[in-house]
């Protein structure tokens, strides 16, 4: 899968980092100070080698010291400076590199989770959680492994090249031309090397991605696996995106390391040529013996690290690939506009009007067709459906997850697509036939949307929706840990959890979106009874394939094929003998 962006990866994460510029700023210089002074050593070499054989003929003698013994002593005290300088500067750069790792890991982190909260439902449906996983976790990690060591590595070969070359150049101009000829080739060769890897990495960072998605998949869904025996088979297919992960990873392997070996026959020559060419020009007393004994010292210097290029772009190709996947997730567009009209649940009547609302998902045919209807404020609105007839939809469009294709939907007179998001949805409580608790307490599952609510508050809001009784019946009470998805209670207690969740909210409409599926019937006739209380102070929208929860309603749709075929109170819809009284016939055993 290519990146979305043609911009090099590096570039996108630097306009990404804008706060972590300054730390960015300072660990790059000391990489470049340590660098220069981790290279003084073969200078050294070379002086002390120019001190013994020319003695008050040395370089250093011409800066006024004569005597052998005080130039050796001056040569110590520089060393002894150089290296103190070389070891702070590493420290330094450390401490640097690895605190902008740490800092760059976080802020993308949470800056790509926060811009995936903001996505709209179809991204979730096109995509898939394993994926997402994969990139805000393994792909970002990756990234700070690079920040952590491997963009030091890329500056430090760079100026070794730079100050090395530069001096040997200046130094024995004809010797470097020898110890220069590899390092064309070696560059060259690596962005060739390069560009041929990438496409490697990418599918390398896809297939993991894929792996993970199969893994959370079937961690999921693993009583389904168990019930219907499928566990091998399961195992099957999660050995083959296993092993699809573990080919398209030897083939970048096979690739990089055959690259490495070359470098090293490279080297060799240069290295060859400066140890043979300089010592005969030595020898013929043609070049001094401090200057060779620097050059060949410096050469080793300039060309070993080049051996470590093809694991430094090996590591960098690998992040690369990553910083592409992460910056291309946070680059998604949002769909989903946000309004500019600010509200507060507490001065919300209530008033839902659709005006010809037409809407269907991606690639598909029209799920909703010319829907109208109005709910007047504190009043309760019933609606009725075979599955698939777009009922649920309704409450996506009302909630913004998905905008409609035409028409309009108001809120109190207003467009929802001209009021703040955040706000709209803060006036809106949902119970959704697909109930979704988070690991914790039964407290904390109830108080999930409200604010720092008590106690007291929680324990009411659960005798509403028929909770309180066996809540407290559990081995904790409201401090009982639920389990990831609430798997440690049955369907019908975290239905009433989440019902108590929303009737805690206290949003000014509350939408019950087969709530009461997953009870029994006598619980159903206690919530109920508890809810008509409640929802005669807020607008209610309840779906409903059990006609008896919605009998009492002010009005009541009946949609068939996206269009709303049938509407008016119970009594009505049953003297029309249509849809809602077969519906009905069928329920009461007619």
């Amino acid at each position: 899968m290519k990146s979305k962006n043609n911009q090099n990866p590096i570039i996108r994460l630097y306009l990404n980092l804008i706060e972590e510029r300054r730390v960015l700023f300072f660990a790059f210089l000391s990489s470049i100070i340590n660098k220069i002074l981790d290279l003084a050593p073969p200078v050294i070499i070379g002086l002390a080698v120019d001190i013994v054989v020319k003695e008050q003929n040395s370089w250093i003698a011409g800066f006024g010291i004569k005597e052998v013994p005080a130039q050796l002593i001056f040569l110590a005290f520089a060393s002894g400076i150089v290296w103190s300088g070389e070891s702070s500067f590493e420290y330094l750069y450390s401490i640097l590199w690895r605190n902008l790792a740490q800092l760059s890991q976080h802020k993308l982190r949470i800056k790509a989770y926060e811009h995936i909260q903001e996505l709209d439902m179809d991204f979730f449906e096109n995509d898939n959680t394993g994926r997402l996983l994969s990139i805000l976790n393994d792909d970002i990690n990756q990234l700070e492994r690079f920040l952590d060591q491997g963009a030091n590595q890329i500056i430090q070969l760079f100026i070794t090249v730079l100050i090395i070359g530069g001096t040997m150049i200046f130094v024995a101009p004809k010797i470097a031309l020898f110890a220069f000829f590899p390092i064309p080739i070696i560059f060259l060769g690596s962005i060739k090397f390069q560009r041929k890897l990438a496409p490697k990495y990418r599918d390398v960072r896809n297939k993991a991605g894929l792996l993970a998605s199969r893994l959370n998949n079937n961690l999921s869904g693993i009583l389904t696996i168990k019930s219907f025996t499928k566990e091998k088979w399961e195992l099957n297919r999660l050995n083959k995106e296993s092993l699809d992960y573990q080919r398209s990873n030897k083939a970048a392997i096979k690739f990089s390391s055959a690259f490495i070996p070359l470098i090293r026959f490279a080297i060799l020559f240069a290295f060859i040529a400066i140890l043979l060419i300089g010592g005969f020009q030595t020898w013929n007393k043609t070049l001094d013996v401090g200057t060779y004994s620097f050059l060949v010292f410096i050469t080793q210097r300039l060309l070993w690290p080049l051996t470590t290029l093809g694991h430094v772009l090996d590591d960098f190709q690998r992040s690369m690939a990553s910083i592409d996947r992460v910056i291309d997730l946070i680059d998604t567009p949002i769909k989903i506009k946000d309004g500019k009209i600010k509200i507060e649940p507490k001065d919300i009547k209530g008033e839902i009007i659709f005006n010809n609302v037409n809407f269907n998902y991606p690639g598909r045919d029209l799920t909703l067709k010319k829907i109208n209807f109005k709910i007047e404020n504190n009043s309760t609105l019933g609606i009725v459906g075979l599955t698939g007839s777009g009922k649920s939809t309704i409450i996506k469009l009302l909630l913004r997850i998905y905008d409609s294709n035409n028409g309009s939907i108001t809120l109190d007179g207003v467009s929802i697509k001209e009021i703040n998001l955040r706000d709209l949805r803060k006036c809106i409580s949902l119970v959704s036939q697909e109930t979704y608790l988070f690991h914790g307490s039964v407290q904390e599952n109830i108080a999930y949307g409200s604010i720092n609510p008590s106690l007291k508050d929680i324990i009411k809001a659960s005798k509403i929706a028929e909770a309180h009784k066996f809540i407290a019946q559990l081995p904790d009470g409201y401090k009982t840990i639920v389990g990831e998805r609430g798997q440690r209670l049955s369907g019908g207690q975290r239905q009433r959890i989440a019902l108590a969740r929303a009737v805690l909210k206290d949003a000014p409409i509350l939408i019950l979106d087969e709530a009461t599926a997953s009870v029994d019937n006598e619980t159903e006739a206690l919530i109920q009874k508890s809810l008509s209380k409640i929802t005669k102070e807020r607008t209610t929208i309840v779906i409903a394939h059990r006609l008896s929860t919605i009998k009492n309603a002010d009005n009541i749709v009946v949609i068939d094929k996206g269009k709303i075929v049938e509407s008016g109170k119970h009594e009505k819809l049953l003297d029309q003998n249509k849809i809602y009284a077969d519906l009905w016939n069928v329920q009461v055993g007619i």
